[in-house]
């Protein structure tokens, strides 16, 4: 039986590679790594990768281990299931993996200019009611571009056609470099041992049946953004249960 939330979020209190930051906090204070992952938490200067929206991290934790020369940073608000990839981590020893416990809507504030190299999008949540609610739309892009290289990566693995379609809208109406773009992923020819990393709700969505599908751009620092103006037929499945996320001031 797993720990129940309480345990969960009295163990991250205590690790080391796990940040979290309530809103008040961040107000006052500012956020003291802001600038500084690599220098005086990573210690070396190897690039910075963000899973943003991580769930348990097996994104997060798997990249981490193929690639011990770059550095991964797990970002999610639900700490309770932060902790499988925050504890996996801790008792490999691995030491190029921390996780961020925070909204996406202000990622901005804990990450310098360049500072970060890539961002990977894991089965986001496709927020079909409104845009500026999905991490692949530009009112995300604009908040990406403040900590970004320019130039930088983003990574869109997920089972939703609605997500997917909106996504190639967006890239497309703002002619964003694409780098693939594929809406059967397990049929591309393009799976490896990155893209073959499985999360826990892509094993669902694939014990469904569904196509997973992936699309990898690169944002620019130049040029305005803009929404594309289209209609997108909504998915015609209901997503297993998503908790609600907390509030800034990471009630529990």
């Amino acid at each position: 039986m797993s720990k129940n939330k309480l345990s969960k979020f009295a163990d991250m209190e205590q690790y080391p590679h796990v940040f979290q930051c309530p809103y008040s906090q961040l107000s006052q204070e500012g956020f003291e790594m802001r600038g500084k992952w690599a220098s005086d938490f990573f210690r070396n200067s190897n690039p910075v990768v963000l899973e943003l929206g991580c769930g348990r991290g097996e994104y997060t934790v798997g990249l981490a281990e193929k690639f011990p020369n770059m550095n991964f940073i797990g970002v999610d608000i639900k700490g309770s299931r932060m902790w499988a990839g925050a504890t996996e981590s801790l008792q490999k020893g691995m030491k190029n993996v921390a996780f961020l416990r925070t909204n996406i809507e202000i990622i901005d504030r804990f990450f310098a200019p360049g500072e970060v190299s890539e961002i990977w999008l894991t089965f986001s949540d496709p927020q079909m009611k409104k845009a500026t609610k999905r991490l692949t739309s530009t009112y995300f892009m604009e908040r990406y571009r403040r900590f970004l290289v320019d130039g930088g990566i983003v990574h869109l693995k997920t089972d939703s056609n609605f997500m997917f379609t909106y996504t190639k809208y967006m890239v497309e109406h703002n002619a964003l470099p694409v780098e693939f773009v594929t809406d059967d992923l397990y049929h591309s020819g393009l799976v490896d041992d990155i893209l073959g990393i499985q999360t826990y709700y892509e094993k669902q969505w694939l014990s469904r049946g569904l196509n997973i599908k992936y699309l990898k751009f690169r944002l620019p620092q130049s040029g305005s953004l803009s929404e594309p103006d289209v209609e997108i037929e909504l998915d015609n499945y209901r997503s297993y249960n998503r908790e609600k996320r907390s509030e800034l001031d990471f009630g529990k």
